[in-house]
């Protein structure tokens, strides 16, 4: 599994099927074959040689491979994701989460004492301290009921976990969505991407492998996850135009670009306010190009614009809207480089590993720029009952968060909009 080191679990797949089957009473009903209504016309059933019955037989064979299912999965995830002191509450035998999950003060309090040392957390002010601790008890029942809407993926306490989720959204998202229908600069510029040929695609893709895609960055608390997403998709491109990997800056765009869809005036670029990546590519278009991170450091801030036309190391001169059927979404990441994609953030909060394919995310509040870098075919889901193809995203919010920067999202249905705005970028090449 890319991006994650494998550690022991402490309970073995026997003790985990207790767990399951004491706490899930779903699964508890499953087992209890007998505890079933009555039928009054239980002797009109066909019968098997022996007495027993056909019917049941087959329930019994249905209850009894997904009841399996359920316990491998939740094993599987458990015994592939790293096991950090900040994650108990949602693996420990006593704390087993349901939807109405209720943790104690001692739990509380433990869990955010190993919180704060292990993010370097401090409050200035006692009532700062309680604030973020309210916070973050709500944030321990919220990652909980996670886990249960998003059973593939862990999820757990996370450097934002003392953060409510509008403060989260506003620091640490920052995209101008859902607006997807940026309007053509010029001929030829800004259109639709041609339909690709998706027969004989490889199973699976990842431009990491290619020497494409630069080291995890970290946004900060600025709003600037689209700056990062569009810099991340011109580095991929220009790496495969040119051979060359290099290091662009965020910082320029998040100093100078306001550009603005003319259709949505309400959809401008604003440093850490927010931002769309065809917007970003309008400017880059009109300023001539984009500078490297060493000539134009990031700050996190929004500063006085510092652009030098003498030092621009990558020009842009087109881009195209990607179809939203995936199969398209796959070609052209394989055929044009790594994609800049807008998503739903919404599970990326308490995401600490695996394959999210939550049973419930929103497709039409898009509020995140994200950068898609390759796609897999093996990643278990309990959803499917079986191997789920993933899309592979580099996110911006360090190492420490997800699979060592990298977000895994089940790939094929529309899931969490990740196929509503996808941009690929084209460089100049001399």
């Amino acid at each position: 599994m890319h991006g994650m080191h494998v550690a022991q679990y402490n309970k073995s797949p026997s003790v985990l099927y207790a767990l399951l089957s004491n706490t899930n009473p779903f699964i508890s009903s499953l087992q209890n074959g007998a505890k079933r209504p009555k039928s009054r016309n239980r002797e009109k059933t066909k019968m098997k040689p022996g007495g027993q019955s056909l019917a049941l037989t087959t329930t019994t064979m249905a209850i009894k491979i997904l009841t399996f299912s359920l316990i491998f999965s939740f094993s599987f995830a458990l015994l592939e994701t790293p096991q950090e002191p900040t994650i108990h509450q949602v693996t420990e035998n006593s704390d087993i989460p349901t939807l109405k999950t209720k943790f104690s003060r001692n739990h509380v309090h433990k869990q955010f004492r190993v919180f704060m040392e292990t993010y370097g957390k401090n409050y200035s002010t006692r009532e700062e301290y309680m604030h973020r601790l309210g916070i973050f008890a709500k944030n321990l029942v919220r990652a909980a009921e996670h886990q249960l809407l998003d059973p593939t993926a862990v999820h757990g306490v996370t450097q934002f976990s003392d953060l409510s989720e509008e403060e989260f959204e506003s620091l640490y998202t920052g995209f101008k969505g859902p607006t997807v229908a940026a309007p053509l600069l010029r001929d030829g510029v800004g259109g639709e991407a041609e339909a690709l040929e998706v027969d004989g695609l490889p199973e699976s893709f990842d431009w990491r492998e290619k020497g494409a895609v630069t080291e995890v960055k970290m946004q900060g608390t600025c709003g600037s996850c689209w700056a990062f997403s569009t810099t991340g998709a011109i580095e991929g491109a220009n790496f495969i135009a040119t051979g060359k990997l290099l290091n662009l800056s965020e910082q320029q765009l998040v100093d100078c670009d306001h550009m603005c869809d003319i259709k949505d005036k309400d959809a401008c670029d604003n440093g850490c306010g927010g931002g769309l990546m065809t917007n970003a590519y309008k400017y880059l278009i009109e300023a001539g190009g984009l500078m490297e991170e060493n000539a134009y450091p990031y700050t996190g801030d929004r500063n006085e614009c510092k652009f030098n036309p003498e030092k621009v190391a990558v020009e842009v001169v087109n881009f195209t809207k990607i179809p939203i059927d995936e199969n398209q979404i796959a070609a052209n990441l394989v055929l044009r480089g790594p994609l800049a994609v807008g998503l739903n953030a919404i599970f990326m909060q308490t995401y600490i590993g695996g394959v999210s394919c939550p049973i419930i995310c929103g497709k039409r509040w898009i509020n995140h720029g994200v950068l898609l870098v390759g796609y897999g075919a093996k990643g278990f889901s309990i959803l499917r009952l079986g191997n789920q193809p993933y899309w592979i995203i580099k996110n911006s919010w360090g190492k420490r968060w997800g699979e060592h920067g990298y977000y895994r999202l089940c790939r094929g249905h529309s899931m969490c909009g990740i196929n509503t705005m996808v941009s690929a970028v084209a460089t100049q090449v001399y």
